[in-house]
């Protein structure tokens, strides 16, 4: 079955990689995007943040996934994908991690070679060498369930990496479900087809420190009005950012488990 085509179209040749896909009525090919059925349907972008606000979410708020930690670790998995290998990243928004890591989103951007909520995964059993997935999985209502599809679509000797927040506030995109402690993302991979190669935390008690700290001062400006809840919270973003310094020295505790701003773990699938 085929969709109507949009106006902007994924570069990646389709041919390169239709050959990973499953054959499943609820997909359908938009030119070189693969659509869920349940997939929201494309509409106009909404108006964009101001240059600021992108500036300090992208620069100081937001840092996650740019920590030295991650990326190392992502470094050293993207360089174990070999000739034919194919990976994916699972709600990869706008970035672009490696030629053979495929995108997968529930919006339907020019970066994006899959558009889908998440759960379902449209590839064949044991194709991919590679998962990636960063702050996504406290956004779908059934993780354990993406878990398993991971698992379903990874070949033996595939790795899952897989990224989540710990103390963080609500941040609908375009729901908020879930917060894993260390033990509950372990419990997460708990199945004995998986094999935990690593579990560490992604940042530290000053990030988690920092982002209470300036959702609690914009939570308080909004109560004279709510207006003020994106200034203020904005402001106290720049202005608590020298907090996250803390992170550097969260290791040396026995106690970093307390509030950390995040974990990450590698996982392997042993067996079929």
């Amino acid at each position: 079955m085929e969709l109507p085509a949009e106006t902007q179209v994924n570069e990646r040749p389709r041919a390169s990689w239709s050959e990973l896909i499953a054959a499943d009525p609820q997909w359908a090919w938009r030119d070189s995007r693969l659509v869920h059925v349940d997939a929201p349907p494309a509409i106009e972008s909404p108006p964009r943040d101001s240059a600021l606000h992108r500036l300090v979410v992208r620069s100081c708020y937001a840092k996650h996934n740019d920590s030295f930690k991650v990326r190392r670790k992502i470094a050293e998995l993207l360089a174990e994908l070999g000739k034919g290998d194919w990976g994916l990243n699972l709600g990869a928004g706008e970035t672009a991690l490696h030629a053979q890591v495929l995108n997968l989103d529930i919006s339907d951007a020019p970066s994006v070679d899959i558009v889908a909520r998440g759960q379902k995964l449209p590839f064949k059993d044991h194709s991919l060498k590679l998962v990636v997935s960063q702050e996504v999985i406290e956004h779908l209502p059934d993780p354990h369930f993406t878990v398993r599809e991971v698992l379903r679509v990874l070949k033996v000797g595939g790795k899952f990496y897989c990224q989540i927040p710990f103390i963080i506030g609500y941040h609908p995109g375009p729901n908020d479900y879930w917060r894993f402690t260390r033990e509950g993302l372990a419990q997460l991979f708990a199945d004995p087809h998986w094999q935990m190669l690593d579990l560490d935390t992604s940042v530290g008690h000053g990030t988690g420190a920092y982002r209470i700290a300036v959702e609690c001062v914009a939570v308080t400006a909004s109560l004279f009005s709510g207006a003020l809840y994106k200034p203020a919270k904005g402001a106290a973003a720049l202005l608590l950012s020298p907090i996250k310094l803390l992170d550097l020295v969260s290791d040396r505790s026995a106690q970093k488990d307390r509030i950390p701003g995040g974990y990450f773990c590698v996982v392997k699938k042993v067996r079929e």
